[in-house]
């Protein structure tokens, strides 16, 4: 069971950017919340910097015990959209996602994510769609937001292009 006897995890909405507002007032109603937070790299003004950001954007975790707890109120609550439903109940979440979320926390509470590319630097690939299809190249490396970095051969040279991750294949 979650943090409270009798209740399990549950998923709210938030609106835009307010996951901390929605938790603040879920927890003032008497609600537990977890928000999973992780680190990302943001560029801002030529700095690289890692802000904190939530791992599930617009989402957090409520848990209720529905014996002891209005859960309708959840939905009025300020930052909350609406709870996530199956038809006119909310949606269970498994306990073991949340343990899962929770052990690859670190010392500071933020959820380690395994980059885990697909390809290895040097690696030679094709572009499979887009502007650039069918153009082969070598796989240079991740930026920060899912995009690889490929060097690609254009009138003679080597040019860096930086595309999403999902138009590129092994060659």
């Amino acid at each position: 069971m979650s943090a409270e006897f009798g209740s399990r995890w549950y998923v709210a909405q938030t609106h835009p950017h307010a996951e901390v507002k929605a938790s603040l007032h879920l927890g003032r109603q008497g609600f537990t919340t977890y928000l999973p937070r992780h680190l990302k790299q943001r560029r801002h003004a030529r700095r690289v910097e890692k802000v904190a950001a939530p791992l599930f954007p617009r989402y957090l975790f409520v848990s209720i015990a529905f014996a002891t707890q209005r859960w309708l109120s959840i939905d009025s609550t300020f930052g909350v959209t609406r709870l996530v439903r199956e038809g006119d109940r909310p949606a269970p979440v498994p306990d073991h996602v949340i343990e899962a979320l929770k052990r690859r926390e670190d010392a500071d509470g933020f959820v380690r994510l395994d980059p885990r590319p697909r390809f290895s630097p040097g690696d030679k690939i094709r572009v499979v769609a887009g502007a650039l299809s069918d153009c082969a190249g070598l796989y240079e490396g991740m930026t920060s937001r899912e995009r690889v970095a490929v060097l690609i051969e254009l009138l003679g040279r080597k040019v860096r292009v930086v595309l999403n991750n999902e138009i590129v294949d092994a060659a």
